[in-house]
């Protein structure tokens, strides 16, 4: 007797093992407004406003998408969350935006995230300022080594809707705000090294121009060298 209950419990625990764990979300595919573009489809809400619809593509295991679109001028955000692989947003004409979508499903803690895209939405205006510059590395608050000639390479890209970038000025010192300028390389180049002391908080900050003289800051960022 002791035997057939041994034998019927290691079958119902071999049994229980055979599901499959539940599946992290993956990532989603962005779709439109298009990465660097000029969305021109918004519904005009307002003298300052258009509704612009986003899409991006299902993915697997994923109960529900967030997305989070800013403003890169005001740095403000909007939320939202839905089952649908569309949404329609309000957003000022004329001004710069990034977004990307969060994966997340209510079986797992993990979320995926997409790529970050940024356009521009459609105002009265006929050029426009670059885009921010994005900060490739040192990402902000990092702690970096300092190479054998006691350097660090800051490294950056740039985008602009009217692909009309002439040059980039880079800001660099111990002080927050920066206000140092230690580079002014052409629109091909977008790395630079800087020279470094150890143990020490460095801010540093690009200004993207153009050639119609538009301008655009990318922020602050800062990092330890060591």
């Amino acid at each position: 007797m002791k035997n057939l209950t041994l034998l019927m419990l290691l079958l119902f625990l071999f049994g229980c093992g055979g599901k499959d764990a539940p599946r992290a979300p993956e990532s989603s595919i962005l779709v439109f407004p298009l990465k660097d573009s000029e969305c021109t489809t918004g519904v005009s809400l307002s003298g300052s406003t258009s509704e612009v619809e986003f899409q991006w593509q299902a993915s697997d295991f994923t109960e529900t998408y967030q997305i989070r679109v800013t403003n890169l001028v005001t740095n403000v955000s909007q939320n939202m969350s839905t089952s649908a692989t569309s949404i329609k947003l309000p957003l000022e004409k004329g001004a710069p935006y990034s977004w990307f979508i969060s994966s997340k499903n209510t079986n797992v803690t993990e979320t995926a995230t997409s790529e970050i895209w940024r356009f521009y939405n459609a105002g009265f205006q006929t050029t426009y300022a670059p885009f921010p510059a994005e900060i490739i590395s040192p990402k902000s608050g990092a702690s970096v080594l300092r190479s054998a000639n006691n350097e660090v390479e800051l490294n950056w890209s740039g985008a602009d809707v009217d692909n009309d970038i002439i040059s980039y000025e880079v800001y660099f010192s111990i002080n927050n705000p920066p206000e140092t300028l230690v580079f002014s390389p052409f629109a091909n180049d977008t790395d630079v090294n800087v020279t470094v002391a150890a143990d020490t908080v460095y801010y540093w900050s690009i200004k993207t121009l153009d050639s119609e003289g538009n301008t655009s800051d990318s922020g602050v960022y800062q990092f330890k060298s060591l």
